[in-house]
């Protein structure tokens, strides 16, 4: 490596930036980048990759980027889902548990009280 550097700047090199590559640019990651991936994905949570590059014109590195580090987001069983709860969605919850809790307790729980509300 320091043989390969030593031999550019004997031919003239001035600088050790990298020079310019072939292929697809690196995208940046913008908000409007991001915001757009979050549409697609709250539009059709079921969206594959491939959908979101088909919709986005963005890498499949960059997407998952914004997916995995700036949405928070995993798939779970072929849906997007957030990584993390609001607040909202942690109370909801736990509103929920302790209702159930409560009917468990009163004995008036029952299975398809879970499942049809």
């Amino acid at each position: 490596m320091v043989k390969n550097w030593a031999k550019r700047f004997r031919e003239g090199r001035e600088d050790v930036s990298d020079d310019p590559r072939s292929g697809r640019p690196i995208s940046i990651l913008t908000v409007e980048n991001i915001e757009c991936v979050r549409q697609v994905i709250e539009d059709d949570p079921h969206s594959t990759y491939e959908d979101i590059i088909v919709k986005t014109d963005l890498s499949r590195g960059t997407i998952e980027r914004i997916i995995h580090d700036h949405l928070k987001m995993r798939k779970v069983v072929s849906r997007w889902v957030a990584h993390q709860l609001t607040d909202e969605q942690k109370q909801k919850r736990l509103r929920i548990c302790r209702q159930n809790l409560e009917k468990f307790r009163n004995g008036t729980w029952q299975l398809y009280d879970n499942i049809t509300g």
